[in-house]
């Protein structure tokens, strides 16, 4: 799907990272270890704080067992 950049401007990226994690009874540090980042790094993503890339999305979603389309989403902000 194409979007214009102005259709996107009032978009955001969410996601379930900490929700999916804690399904897995993983800690924070458990899953930054896994996927090689900071717990820090974690924790910013879970409260959507810093977008991971693409690599790191991949390793979080194959280390928690899913999609990466499951645990990142675009959704409108409210204004």
């Amino acid at each position: 799907m194409k979007y214009a950049l102005h259709e996107m401007n009032n978009q955001s990226v969410q996601n379930s990272v900490r929700k999916s994690r804690e399904a897995k009874g993983l800690s924070q540090e458990r899953l930054a270890s896994m996927v090689g980042l900071a717990r820090q790094s974690i924790i910013s993503i879970e409260k959507g704080r810093f977008l991971p890339t693409v690599e790191n999305a991949l390793r979080i979603a194959e280390a928690l067992e899913t999609t990466v389309e499951t645990l990142f989403w675009l959704s409108e902000e409210a204004d």
